[in-house]
């Protein structure tokens, strides 16, 4: 796998001392152009980063070594983690988002990024379950990356996780009201999957409901926790 070195200057250095990485966070540049994204993430005005950058064509940027904290995660929440920047990786594929044009990724960068995941997988010990997306971790602010990112294709490559269920089957009970639920164990539930900062006692975040649709039902995205929803939620426990 070939690996073309820039050298960002929007970093933290870690010294000597080795990091602890717990997760892996998959975003999307959401820019007109590969140069243009590059550029942000490389030059000290911007204030941002990631570890890795795969093009459309399967090219691939390291501008943060693995050691060095990369300011890609933002204000953020997963488990106990806050602000993640500091335990995990951040790799962005080249995509304009969804205020340029979303697009399809393609298959050369999917395949080059579950080379990336192996190897920092096997390196560092992540779990599927910390392999995850920018919406998981901040909701209320991100959209990367997005209904169309193939995270059942990564489960099926032991690199994420993804529910068992059939898609004909649970697609019955979408759009349906929930009623009759335990509203405090969906709550447990959710924070077991490693949603810690999405809910109050009452309600669910909508923000944090288009995320999880985004992630695991990405056919509707709607912000309503419906029935399908639920099914989804109960089948994913099984990873806990």
């Amino acid at each position: 796998m070939r690996i073309n070195y820039l050298k960002s200057e929007n970093y933290t250095s870690y010294g000597t001392k080795k990091r602890r990485i717990q997760a892996v966070v998959i975003h999307y540049t959401g820019m007109r152009t590969l140069q243009s994204a590059v550029e942000r993430l490389l030059y000290s005005k911007y204030k941002v980063s990631s570890h890795y950058v795969i093009s459309r064509n399967g090219k691939i940027l390291q501008l943060v070594k693995d050691n060095n904290i990369a300011w890609h995660a933002g204000i953020s929440n997963w488990f106990n983690f806050k602000n993640l920047n500091k335990n995990s990786i951040g790799i962005e594929l080249e995509n304009k988002g969804h205020q340029h044009g979303y697009q399809n990724f393609t298959n050369k960068q999917i395949m080059q990024l579950m080379k990336i995941l192996r190897i920092l997988k096997r390196k560092f010990k992540i779990q599927n379950i910390n392999i995850i997306g920018h919406s998981d971790i901040a909701p209320s602010r991100k959209k990367d990356p997005g209904e169309k990112f193939p995270w059942n294709k990564l489960h099926k490559n032991q690199l994420a996780i993804w529910h068992s269920l059939n898609e004909k089957f649970i697609s019955n009970f979408r759009s349906k009201k929930l009623i009759n639920f335990n509203k405090e164990n969906m709550l447990k539930m959710i924070k077991k999957l490693g949603y810690s900062k999405v809910f109050s006692i009452n309600s669910l975040d909508k923000n944090f409901i288009k995320a999880f649709q985004r992630r695991y039902r990405q056919q509707l995205i709607n912000g309503n926790f419906d029935q399908e929803c639920y099914l989804i939620l109960k089948n994913l426990q099984k990873f806990i």
